[in-house]
């Protein structure tokens, strides 16, 4: 829509700041709210990780590097202020919030290694799916046999999971001169839309054992 990365930027952070708003005034769990607010931590995470890696000029290893001292920053904020980083002790707004941004920081950090995977180092929109695909299954393996602990291995995760997703992404939208499907943005967004709706709805959602 040509309207650039930080006008992009701005209009997914409002939606973001919504969403996560909503998300914590909610009486209940609702999966479909949830996953709501996961997409819009995707959607500005994105434009974030382009405007600082193409619109800075300070390329995707400069921008991986800042934006992984802000997931740092966040998780060590997060747990100076409320003394654990586990997902199982987000049971108060203040600990939602700790929630959301760091999950913001780490979508815009996996979006920027993701690009730099495909692009700068080569791989390909393929290759890279292949490399971060293989590293979600050595997490996988250490949490089936062996005691790392548990919630390392839900953020090591999560921030896997956005470089996947951006490059799958890439490899359904991009030209098939470099390397893509040649979809249209909109045909892409569509279908991965539709696959988000049909795992709603194929696997059940169920709040954490002390959520709020």
């Amino acid at each position: 829509m040509n309207l650039g990365y930080l006008v992009g930027t701005a209009i997914f952070a409002v939606i973001f700041a919504v969403a996560v708003t909503a998300q914590i005034r909610a009486r209940q769990f609702s999966p479909m709210l949830y996953w709501a607010t996961i997409i819009a931590t995707t959607t500005v995470g994105t434009t974030l990780a382009d405007f600082a890696d193409r619109s800075l000029g300070i390329g995707y290893a400069g921008g991986s590097s800042i934006l992984l001292a802000l997931l740092l920053g966040s998780l060590w904020i997060w747990y100076r202020t409320m003394g654990s980083v586990s997902v199982h002790t987000v049971n108060s707004p203040k600990a939602e919030v700790f929630y959301w941004v760091t999950i913001m920081f780490s979508q815009t950090l996996g979006t920027a290694l993701g690009d730099w995977t495909a692009d700068t180092a080569g791989l390909g929109y393929t290759g890279a799916a292949v490399v971060f695909g293989a590293l979600l299954l050595i997490l996988v393996a250490a949490y089936l046999w062996t005691r790392t602990s548990r919630t390392f291995l839900f953020w090591a995760a999560f921030i896997l999971t956005r470089p996947l997703g951006a490059v799958v992404g890439d490899f359904l939208d991009k030209p098939v001169s470099a390397g893509g499907l040649a979809l249209s943005r909109y045909s892409a967004s569509f279908a991965l839309l539709a696959f988000i709706l049909t795992s709603l709805l194929l696997f059940r959602q169920r709040a954490a054992a002390k959520a709020h």
